[in-house]
């Protein structure tokens, strides 16, 4: 399995209101395309107005494929018009597991 996590940093006083979005928007959609959220998280002490997502795959290529279906997705682009403006910026990661991890 490998892990993806996406973090963004969200422009002071947004922070809410991009949960929303995302909540009402279209959670259901990429919760359902993209599979396996293994959670979805805000920051609450250190580098505040963050938002954290982590999602399993099988393999890369699950993960690639997944996220085209989901750009494919009038719905999909919607969104990101409404969020693109309160994110200060994106980071994403691909985490692989050690040998002992909990999440394989």
């Amino acid at each position: 399995m490998i892990i993806e996590m996406r973090t963004y940093r969200i422009k002071p006083g947004e922070l809410q209101n991009f949960i929303n979005i995302y909540d009402k928007e279209i959670r259901e959609i990429h919760t359902k395309v993209l599979g396996n959220q293994i959670g979805f998280f805000y920051t609450e002490f250190g580098n505040v107005n963050e938002v954290v997502h982590l999602y399993g795959y099988n393999s890369f290529e699950e993960r690639q494929s997944r996220r085209e279906i989901l750009n494919k997705r009038p719905e999909f682009h919607a969104y990101i018009s409404k969020v693109k403006d309160i994110i200060v910026d994106m980071k994403n990661q691909i985490m692989l597991p050690t040998s002992f991890s909990k999440i394989k």
